[in-house]
């Protein structure tokens, strides 16, 4: 079941958190140096700037002082129309994020649900199409984690896939991302998995694997910067673009998606 047309990329709302200094702090599989934390302020204050000009009502929490990886909000938390599901991220470092944003959102009033169990999954491995919600398996979210929110969503009447994140992808939409109600961009490693047989995929060429983690706004889609022939094949396809410098985030494996909640 789903609500409506456009449903996974037509939003009103946004919640985002203020990168704090801790930045510097981030986890990063590949150390290629820290984020600067002036220039990350800058490159969030503009991400959000954009959420405003598409559209949506944006929210900006204090930043979190223990918790150097903190912008990336939407990790921590899967929000649909019933509420607010608070998750269990797989960095043990990030596990007490949820219990905040969790908080942050009731106070905001907007309902809450909680994962049943001591599974471990991150909202970077959720994707949710117009059909269907796909659950990435990956070193963040495990089996135990699936079928705790599997059985959540179940119950809130959505069909639930699980899906394998290909190895050395830290999520799922680190690979790809929801372009329309029937397409998705994704890298040539995700689409051979054929966990996307019944969309239409615009490929990501090879070298800008990055790009994929783009994420439509309502009849705008934010892209990250530098990366010229995915651009191309996705204005060609008939999307308008927004191009996005994610320079700083990019050095904590972090993407455009993962720095926003919406809905």
């Amino acid at each position: 079941m789903m609500h409506h047309e456009g449903f996974g990329y037509r939003f009103e709302r946004a919640i985002v958190r203020r990168p704090g200094r801790c930045v510097v702090d981030g986890l990063r599989a590949e150390d290629r140096g820290s984020p600067d934390h002036a220039s990350y302020l800058e490159e969030h204050a503009v991400y959000v700037r954009a959420l405003e000009q598409a559209g949506l009502d944006v929210v900006t929490l204090p930043a979190l002082d223990d918790y150097p990886d903190s912008v990336f909000v939407e990790d921590t938390a899967l929000v649909l129309p019933e509420g607010v599901i608070a998750l269990n991220p797989g960095a043990p470092t990030r596990r007490g994020e949820a219990l905040v944003m969790e908080a942050d959102c009731r106070r905001l009033g907007l309902e809450t649900h909680w994962l049943s169990g001591r599974g471990t999954l991150d909202g970077g491995d959720v994707l949710v199409t117009g059909r269907e919600i796909l659950i990435g398996l990956s070193t963040r979210s495990n089996p135990e984690g699936f079928i705790a929110l599997d059985e959540l969503l179940t119950a809130f009447g959505y069909t639930v896939r699980a899906v394998r994140t290909p190895p050395g992808v830290l999520h799922f939409k680190s690979d790809c991302s929801l372009l329309g109600p029937d397409t998705v961009l994704a890298t040539r490693r995700l689409a051979e998995t054929d966990c996307f047989t019944a969309y239409r995929v615009i490929e990501v060429p090879r070298g800008e694997e990055a790009a994929a983690n783009c994420i439509r706004v309502n009849s705008v889609v934010f892209m990250p910067e530098g990366f010229p022939l995915t651009l191309d094949a996705v204005e060609s396809a008939g999307f308008e673009v927004k191009v996005l410098s994610a320079c700083q985030a990019a050095l904590l494996d972090g993407g455009l998606s993962c720095q926003s909640l919406r809905f």
